[in-house]
């Protein structure tokens, strides 16, 4: 199991990944639930104060968590007599903690995730050039981040948790607009530029923020990059801008990881798997996930599943989906992230049972 992570997604929060310790099962469901879905059956809020308050974080997932135990006992994740992942910093600040490193300004909703306030243009040419990665770490914002870290150490000691620092790319186009698209073509040694300093904030604030974490007590040391974009570039332009900056990465830490989102990503496995020691990867279900197995057989796969189809689809229309993953990509995770307040809880508990007879071949 060296290396490989598995796809977690903490009450609450956005997904990420964690250590995988070898007892995951074939077809292991993940899942994750937006927001409103805890709003409305849990009254708790995600205004500012769930992002930058941990005791109020807790006392909110205190609920969040009886009330997921209540509706589905039969997941062994949600743990009630384990504490720690309520002093947790997962999900604060949603996928925005380098932006808002950055100065941008991240918007707060009692109902939904956190949006990027564009309170700045998009970092321009002298804007890239001046940015210090030593002044982003000791700025305001890390500064109040690590004010949290303290509050959490000194009440409940380990400071749990798994912040979202994306990708190189989503960050560079959460900073500088769509226009990087079309400065790969026109000002290349722009975006380097700019791609070379997100990557290095990225690498130290994950560092300085882990150390602490493992100060703590809490183990941790990876990083998982989310290429949400990497649908909207070629896969040569993945290998010139991006690849470079997802090998430092991974050299930076003691395991890494591939979130690829919901699309095809089979245009992208050659490059993909020039990452030594890739630990996880994930895709959506059109991509060829039978030669994703052949090709990355010692990472933990994971497929991403629409909450649109839990929803939607029969029992045999769902059944015959996770077939279809059993049949060339597992063992694997199921990440079924973005469960809506209007799925019913017998659509999610379909799916569980389903994925548990198919291990078993009932």
């Amino acid at each position: 199991m060296l290396g490989k992570l598995r796809s977690h997604i903490p009450i609450g929060g956005p997904a990420r990944r964690e250590v995988a310790d070898g007892t995951e099962s074939d077809m292991r469901v993940s899942l994750g639930f937006l927001p409103r879905w805890f709003t409305e059956k849990c009254d708790v809020s995600f205004s500012r104060d769930w992002h930058e308050n941990p005791c109020y974080r807790r006392e909110c997932l205190i609920k969040m968590k009886n009330e997921l135990c209540t509706r589905f006992p039969s997941v062994s994740y949600w743990d009630l007599d384990n504490r720690e992942d309520l002093a947790t910093i997962s999900g604060c600040f949603g996928a925005y903690v380098i932006p808002a490193s950055l100065g941008f300004e991240v918007k707060y909703y009692n109902d939904r995730w956190p949006i990027l306030v564009k309170n700045r243009e998009n970092l321009s040419l002298k804007d890239i050039e001046n940015i210090s990665v030593d002044k982003v770490l000791s700025g305001k914002f890390v500064n109040r981040l690590f004010s949290q870290m303290d509050q959490i150490a000194s009440k409940w000691g380990k400071i749990h948790g798994y912040l979202n620092w994306q990708g190189v790319l989503n960050n560079g186009f959460h900073l500088g607009g769509q226009e990087i698209f079309a400065d790969m073509k026109s000002r290349p040694s722009l975006v380097h530029e700019l791609l070379d300093k997100i990557t290095e904030i990225m690498i130290r604030l994950a560092q300085k923020v882990q150390k602490k974490q493992r100060d703590s007590g809490f183990q941790i040391d990876h990083i998982c990059v989310s290429n949400c974009t990497l649908n909207m570039i070629s896969p040569q332009d993945y290998q010139e801008f991006v690849l470079p900056r997802d090998l430092k990465i991974a050299e930076s830490f003691a395991r890494f990881g591939v979130h690829t989102c919901n699309w095809d990503a089979t245009p992208y496995f050659n490059e993909l798997k020039k990452i030594p020691g890739l630990g996880y990867i994930d895709m959506g279900m059109t991509s060829d996930l039978k030669t994703a197995k052949e090709i990355f057989p010692e990472a933990r796969r994971a497929v991403l599943y629409s909450p649109v189809k839990l929803q939607n689809l029969s029992t045999a229309e769902i059944r015959e989906d996770m077939k279809i993953i059993q049949n060339n990509y597992s063992p694997c995770d199921i990440v079924m992230a973005d469960i809506t307040e209007n799925t019913a809880d017998s659509k999610v508990k379909i799916l569980l049972e389903i994925c548990r007879k198919l291990e078993k071949n009932d």
